[in-house]
Formats: C-alpha cells, sequence, structure tokens
C-alpha cells in the first residue's frame, strides 16, 4: 500500500518532521520564506495532507486546487486566520491547530516585551552600541515602573490569563475585557473585568491576547490611543491586524503613549523602510513570541499527530473544526 502524498510547506522541528516523513510521501518547502500563493496552490494538487503555517492562505481556490484527494490540513499554530475554515468544513475536511501547548511561552515572551520596553531596554542597549554612554547620568534613559503599576489584558483567554497569573508577581492591579466575563479566572488571577474603554484609559501597561477576526481588525487605532496615558505602554503578541500601524506611527511620534512593543506586524514581514522601524520608542521582534526549543518542538509533534490521524481516518487529537464530525 503507498504512503499519502503530503506537503510540509516550511521546514519544521525534527520530533514533528520524522513523524511525517515515516508515515507519508512528504515534500518539504525548505526556503526560509514560505511558498508563494501560485506555488502553494500547485504543491497543493492531488495531496492527502497539508502541514501548513500561519503564513500560508488556505482558501476557496486552493481547497478546488487541491481536489477530492485532500483529507486533513493540519496548521502548525494556535491561530487558523490563514485558512478558509467553513469552507473546509463543508468539504468535510477537518483542520487540526495546536492550542496550548504555547500559552506559557507566549505569556514569558509578552512578560519581556513588556519589561524590555518599561525600561527601554533595547535603547540602552543601542546607546552602548553607539559609543554614546559617557558616564552614569540621573535622568539617562528613564522608565516606566512595572511594580504596583495597573496591567490592562485585552482578551483573557489562556495567554491572557498566564499573563495575568504573572502579574500578580509584580504586586499589579490586574484590569481585563473580553467578550465574555471569567469568574474563574477572576479569582484565580485577581483580575478585575472592566469596558475597554475604561481599560484604555486607566492601564500604564496594555497586552493584547485577541484572536484576529473582523471585529479586532484595527481594535487599536487612534481612538483608543489617543485616550491612553501618555506614560502608557502597548504590547501585542497577539496579531499584527490588530493594531492600525498608521495610528501606532502617530501616537509613538507625538506621545501619546509613551512606548511600545509588538511581536506582530501588518504587514508581516515589515518592510525595512517602515517608517516605524525608525521610532526610538518601539520595539519590533519577528514574530517569536512560542519561539523556544521545547514549544516550538511540540508544536512540531501535534501538527504532524493532527496530519497523521486525519490521513488515517481518525478524528483529530486538537481539531479546530469539530463540526467537521457532526
Amino acid at each position: 500500500m503507498s504512503k499519502p502524498r503530503v506537503f510540509v510547506t516550511r521546514l519544521i522541528p525534527e520530533k514533528g518532521l520524522h513523524m511525517v516523513q515515516e508515515f507519508c510521501h512528504c515534500e518539504v518547502w525548505t526556503d526560509e520564506t514560505p511558498p508563494p500563493y501560485e506555488v502553494l496552490l500547485e504543491k497543493a494538487k492531488g495531496v492527502d495532507g497539508l502541514l501548513s503555517l500561519l503564513t500560508d492562505r488556505i482558501d476557496l481556490n486552493l481547497l478546488d486546487a487541491a481536489g477530492p484527494s485532500l483529507r486533513v490540513i493540519s496548521q502548525m499554530a494556535v491561530g487558523t486566520d490563514n485558512i478558509d475554515i467553513p469552507a473546509a468544513t463543508a468539504r468535510h475536511i477537518p483542520v487540526g491547530n495546536t492550542p496550548g501547548v504555547l500559552t506559557e511561552t507566549t505569556a514569558d515572551f509578552a512578560w519581556a516585551l513588556l519589561m524590555a520596553a518599561a525600561r527601554r531596554v533595547v535603547e540602552g542597549e543601542k546607546f552602548v552600541q553607539a559609543g554614546r554612554w559617557k558616564t552614569w547620568g540621573p535622568t539617562l534613559l528613564m522608565g516606566q515602573d512595572v511594580h504596583g503599576a495597573t496591567l490592562g489584558i485585552i482578551g483573557f483567554g489562556r495567554i491572557g490569563q498566564a499573563v495575568a497569573r504573572r502579574a500578580r508577581g509584580f504586586s499589579m492591579r490586574i484590569l481585563y475585557s473580553d467578550p465574555q466575563r471569567r469568574p474563574e479566572a477572576e479569582i484565580e488571577t485577581g483580575a478585575e473585568y472592566a469596558t475597554q474603554d475604561e481599560l484604555l484609559v486607566k492601564a500604564d501597561f496594555i497586552t493584547l491576547h485577541t484572536p484576529l477576526t473582523q471585529e479586532t481588525y484595527h481594535l487599536i487605532s487612534e481612538a483608543q490611543l489617543r485616550v491612553m496615558k501618555p506614560s502608557a505602554v502597548l504590547v501585542n503578541t497577539s496579531r499584527g491586524g490588530v493594531v492600525d500601524p498608521d495610528a501606532l506611527l502617530t501616537a509613538l511620534h507625538e506621545g501619546w503613549i509613551a512606548a511600545a512593543a509588538l511581536d506582530v506586524t501588518e504587514p508581516e514581514p515589515i518592510p525595512a523602510d517602515n517608517p516605524l522601524l525608525q521610532l526610538e520608542n518601539l520595539i519590533i521582534v519577528p514574530h517569536i513570541a512560542s519561539a523556544s526549543v521545547q514549544t516550538r518542538s511540540t508544536m512540531a509533534k501535534m501538527a504532524a499527530e493532527n496530519l497523521i490521524a486525519g490521513l488515517k481516518g481518525e478524528k483529530l487529537p486538537y481539531c479546530a473544526n469539530p463540526e467537521v464530525y457532526q
């Protein structure tokens, strides 16, 4: 019996890749950048499975190109906003993702960005590298205190709650806004529910942990940035499209807020000539919130398990569209 054919859209950690190669006849895209959409269309034709990343656009057109042989899509990510889930479900194609595993790692990184922006760590490092450090100065690179400050968390799912647990160690007041109130999480974390408008006005630090949807696209734009404290720090480890980049540029340039730190951007990757990169009070890193050796290896393993289960005709252990089985 021949092995199922699979296209893997990027070189993933060995822990998962070996599992896929053992079970499937797979082709792996080994370039650093994702396959262009036209290439992805061609590679998808006639395959039994796809192992994708969030940089791959899997839409109705691609599903048509893949044809009836496609039995499973396994994404090595929690989010699936790059995949047309309703279209996949309509074709009885289960879509796998990797929830839970990156919660604590992403929360760690959100804190790394928050602390770095608050205390101007990146600015300080550049200051030294440029040979500008002449002496200790009483007003040199003063930042914002984190301990005892008010933290606002927009999106209080697993990652938002993990961030809140860390905030307790800094004796912070924790506010959260979310489409639903979460009483049990309030008890566990000490967080207080607030409307988004209340949170934006009161918080010293605002961190975003919401999925990208039509409702959350540019959730943080000019109106929201204008009501934040001039000393506020904004952190985004969710999706780039949640923040309006033009409004953020103006806010940081004109001092509506003190600083920001982004793991994600719109567009992504951000072009080297983008004016945001000229700002000293903005940290931008290349979407690495989940990039620990342990977490990315586990994500690859989960993606492989989803892929193989789908090819066997079994239920995916981590399924983003469980309604496909109804």
